[in-house]
């Protein structure tokens, strides 16, 4: 169904000139496109430079400076060729008014050297000039071209982002044959608004990226650039808001409720809500009252309270009737999130269930069976509650827990479990603002700035491994004292052990140390494996967890006071902050030790001075974007969220609230896109391969 105008943007490469078999599969692992389908055309133009050579400078032989790319007007003089069998290298000798350069050539052919430069002809050669026991050389000369073919030389030449095996003339020529094969496309974007950004039309954006004139065409900052990452957003934002319009146009449910069971659970809570859970749970209460969909982000940091206001939220639709579900990513917090509610459901009346994958047989089916039959009111659980088999008898209200790890489609599946579900994600990775724009545009959002009453400041250390004795010893005499004890092992690196066996080697360390006190969790044990460390932690059998990241979310054992996180170099800072987040959860202060391997890069170090600073969520969430870029942040290259090809959200996060509002006014004035720039801007949501939102047009 794309429009034949765009054919050419959605030609394979192999259509163009000079790209075989060879360079296709160059280009697909280039691009990330290998293992699903031959690369596009648009694939090849959204791939841009990131640097240039510039090939202007002509300084003469003599004054040639040092490691600098030049080009020289040359006469060739002689031929040097080696001797037969020698390694030395083949040298054609040059002058010019100012001096004479060898030009050398290793593992070269001698006859095609004598027959392309011969002696006496005038050449313009261009490469890095060194100077050698005084002598001026240019090794394999990036281009050598007839004094009377000057045209051919390029002055600019970009640098592009390249594979093993793929050259950047290669590269360079199929996106100078792909410039020429495609077609202009209609403006879409707003005539006034583009004149005062000063903007190009988007074919001659593209060309200016490719075939620069200047250096500051390469800056992120540039004109042609900006617009082309205003254009990937606003396709991005226009996508979001066809999808939210979609799930809300499929009819909501006004849910009423009387405010008896939030009354319940309140009156059983040991402490009262933060302003900030009392402010969210009113705004979600206000969406739950409206008859369109709600779809909100409660967005709190580590220990901000999310889990008690997703119940709150589960009262309002129980209260009216519905049922609701609350889904984690995975089976230790889904377990752990039923622990902690239990007592504030028993206490409301609620029945309240759990449902994982690895549950038996048996338990699943009588669980399915009460849910189908309306008699569990709320149901906990990994992703298997929302498969296939898994029936409601009316699901009113859909929590999920650490959104990130769900995409854009989860989203749009859930709507098949009920009668217009109302949606709430929660994430504890606080996420930039930019991102939430980038990623969550399609929902509204609340935030938990504020911790519980009581909680404990944590104090952060950084330590380097060289002391590991020492901490030990400190451990022992805090174990003698009664506290509670994280190890986490390293994120490992590639060419080195796993890191089951990096955990299972500190494990065995620890316990000749500390003695039988030491418990194991990893990721690859059996949900009982885990049920059993974890429980021999929480009650004191164990006073050490060695543990790999399968912690990093969730984990909740109030009196453990100290995390060890080792090499926490290797980790970003979100996932530090997530971790130091498992203590400092009960009345005793606590402590996180950073233990890292020195020398530290600049980095590491930056990140590790930021978590010794401070533990506030929102400003580790901006620093992190900012050190290490938004799809390591949120895990998102995996999980089906949208990464940019152009739009650089350190560098254009002004754009992307332009782009969001531009999206909205597009879809108020002009609801199904049929205007002549509403046409456009289809093309534009084809461009940038978001297809899905073009067919929720076409379905009305």
């Amino acid at each position: 169904m794309r429009p034949p105008k765009l054919d050419p943007y959605f030609a394979a490469v192999s259509s163009l000139q000079g790209v075989g078999p060879k360079t296709v599969k160059l280009l697909g692992n280039l691009f990330g496109t290998a293992t699903e389908r031959e690369p596009t055309v648009a694939d090849l133009l959204f791939h841009l430079p990131h640097g240039m050579i510039d090939r202007r400078k002509r300084p003469g032989i003599a004054f040639a400076p040092e490691g600098a790319i030049v080009t020289l007007d040359v006469r060739i003089d002689r031929h040097n060729p080696p001797p037969r069998h020698s390694k030395t290298p083949y040298r054609i000798f040059a002058h010019d008014e100012t001096g004479e350069i060898a030009i050398v050539f290793f593992h070269a052919r001698r006859d095609w050297l004598e027959k392309t430069f011969p002696v006496g002809a005038e050449f313009l050669v261009s490469g890095k000039v060194e100077w050698f026991n005084g002598r001026p050389q240019m090794v394999h000369p990036d281009h050598m071209v007839p004094a009377d073919k000057a045209d051919q030389l390029p002055l600019i030449e970009p640098v592009y982002p390249l594979t093993a095996g793929l050259s950047g003339k290669m590269l360079h020529k199929a996106v100078l044959d792909a410039l020429r094969h495609v077609p202009d496309l209609p403006e879409w974007l707003d005539p006034a608004f583009k004149a005062r950004q000063n903007w190009p039309d988007f074919n001659h954006a593209l060309k200016y990226c490719h075939e620069p004139t200047g250096e500051e065409e390469f800056s992120l900052d540039s004109n042609p650039i900006r617009r082309l990452a205003y254009d990937e957003y606003l396709a991005n934002q226009l996508a979001l808001a066809l999808i939210r319009r979609s799930l809300r146009k499929a009819g909501g449910v006004a849910r009423a409720a009387t405010g008896e069971l939030k009354r319940k659970v309140l009156q059983a809570l040991p402490y009262s809500l933060t302003g900030g859970q009392q402010e969210a749970v009113a705004e979600i209460e206000a969406d739950l009252g409206e008859p369109t969909r709600m779809l909100r982000m409660l967005q709190g940091d580590v220990g901000s309270g999310k889990t008690i206001v997703a119940l709150l939220a589960s009262c309002a639709v129980i209260e009216s009737g519905a049922q609701a579900a609350i889904m984690a990513p995975t089976e230790i917090l889904a377990r752990q999130h039923l622990a902690s509610i239990a007592p504030l459901c028993e206490a409301a009346g609620i029945c309240a269930a759990v449902l994982t994958g690895r549950d038996s047989a048996k338990h699943r089916r009588e669980i399915r069976e009460q849910l189908e039959a309306g008699e569990i009111d709320l149901v906990v659980g990994t992703h298997a509650i929302f498969q296939g088999d898994v029936a409601f008898k009316d699901l009113g209200l859909a929590v999920i827990d650490e959104q990130h790890r769900f995409g854009v489609h989860q989203r749009l599946a859930l709507s098949a479990k009920g009668q217009g579900v109302d949606v709430l994600v929660m994430t504890a990775t606080p996420i930039p603002r930019t991102l939430v724009l980038t990623f969550f545009g399609d929902m509204d959002v609340s935030r938990l700035t504020e911790k519980p009453a009581g909680r404990q400041p944590i104090k952060t250390v950084t330590v380097s491994l060289e002391r590991i004795g020492e901490v030990v010893g400190r451990l022992k005499a805090a174990i003698s004292e009664g506290q509670k004890i994280y190890w986490v092992c390293p994120l490992v690196e590639e060419s080195e052990k796993s890191d089951l066996a990096a955990a299972e080697e500190r494990f065995g360390d620890l316990q000749r140390a500390l003695g039988p006190l030491v418990a194991l969790v990893h990721g690859r044990q059996s949900a009982e494996e885990k049920e059993t460390a974890m429980t021999a932690f929480k009650d004191g059998d164990a006073k050490v967890l060695v543990a790999t990241t399968v912690i990093e979310v969730g984990v909740d054992v109030p009196d453990a006071t100290i995390i060890v996180i080792e090499h926490a170099e290797r980790f970003g800072l979100s996932q530090l902050h997530q971790l130091r987040g498992r203590v400092g959860r009960g009345s005793k202060p606590s402590t996180c030790l950073l233990l890292y391997k020195g020398p530290l890069g600049e980095t590491a170090a930056a990140r590790l001075a930021i978590m010794r600073e401070t533990d506030d969520g929102f400003r580790i969430a901006e620093e992190d974007l900012r050190l290490r870029g938004e799809g390591e942040i949120l895990g998102t290259r995996q999980s089906g969220t949208p990464g940019f090809k152009i739009a650089n959200v350190e560098v254009h996060g002004d754009l992307m609230e332009i782009a969001r509002d531009d999206a909205r006014l597009i879809l108020e004035t002009d609801p199904d896109l049929k205007s002549p720039r509403g046409e456009a801007l289809r093309l534009l949501l084809y461009l940038f391969s978001r297809d899905e939102a073009v067919r929720l047009l076409r379905a009305g």
